[in-house]
């Protein structure tokens, strides 16, 4: 094999790996490159990246006339973290400008990223939204299975912080449906900042305070697992894995004694 080949092979072997590592740094806190709606767009830009590199690197072996010089190409692949262009918005469909050409993959990888959390975010959210208390249940679990392993102190304060505001008004949703009484109700609502905006409503429509408390908290909990989900915790168990236990068990019938 000529060695310009292997040159050449080996500059698009190790650009493309290169643009995989810089696609992931670039997209880090924004979502999953390579979620299933998003994937395309990155193997596309990963591939044009090395393409791009490996033609840089065969135009440097023409003018040098060594091959070694094939290699520099792999310094393309840099321009997908250190590039600061700004993905394209969506109602410019067409791209009239190089900045525009360049960026029109990144904002179809973007919007498709955006199209993954939301669904993922969605999966998790239809399934703890079937009892009041599986949305608590289930803030709490996925806040434990990520809490260990950040280490940034302000992302574990933000979770706690929604942690909080959710089982809270959980409490008070349940509290509700136990036919409590104003004076306790106050109480609870008092206790915690995101509810004591809402006491001079407690005593009018009871049942119409538990669904706006449990449609803050539904909404409160999508923004906690998109905040989960940028921090690169994408493949969380869905709570309840099994709604079969937590039915009570149902017992067979039996025979009347003779």
């Amino acid at each position: 094999m000529p060695s310009w080949v292997v040159g050449v092979v080996g500059t698009f072997a190790l650009s493309l790996i290169l643009a995989y590592g810089f696609l992931r740094l670039r997209c880090r806190g924004v979502g999953n490159p390579f979620g299933r709606r998003a994937k395309s767009w990155a193997v596309l830009i990963m591939v044009a990246t090395a393409i791009v590199s490996t033609g840089v690197g065969l135009l440097l072996v023409a003018a040098s006339r060594h091959l070694p010089a094939a290699y520099v190409g792999v310094v393309v692949p840099g321009g997908l973290w250190f590039s600061k262009l700004p993905p394209q918005r969506d109602r410019d469909l067409l791209p009239r400008t190089l900045a525009g050409v360049l960026t029109f993959p990144f904002s179809r990888l973007y919007d498709r990223m955006g199209d993954d959390m939301e669904a993922w975010c969605e999966t998790r959210l239809q399934a703890a939204s079937a009892k009041p208390q599986w949305i608590a249940d289930a803030v709490t679990y996925y806040c434990h299975q990520v809490q260990g392993g950040l280490k940034d102190r302000r992302a574990r304060a933000d979770l706690d912080r929604w942690r909080e505001s959710i089982t809270h008004k959980i409490s008070i949703v349940r509290l509700i449906g136990l036919d409590t009484t104003p004076a306790r109700l106050q109480a609870a609502l008092a206790m915690h900042p995101s509810t004591q905006h809402v006491r001079k409503y407690a005593g009018d429509d009871l049942p119409r305070l538990a669904r706006r408390l449990e449609t803050e908290a539904l909404n409160e909990l999508h923004l906690f697992l998109a905040y989960v989900y940028r921090l690169g915790h994408h493949r969380l168990l869905i709570y309840p894995f099994r709604p079969s236990a937590h039915r009570a068990p149902v017992r067979e019938p039996t025979a009347p004694d003779r």
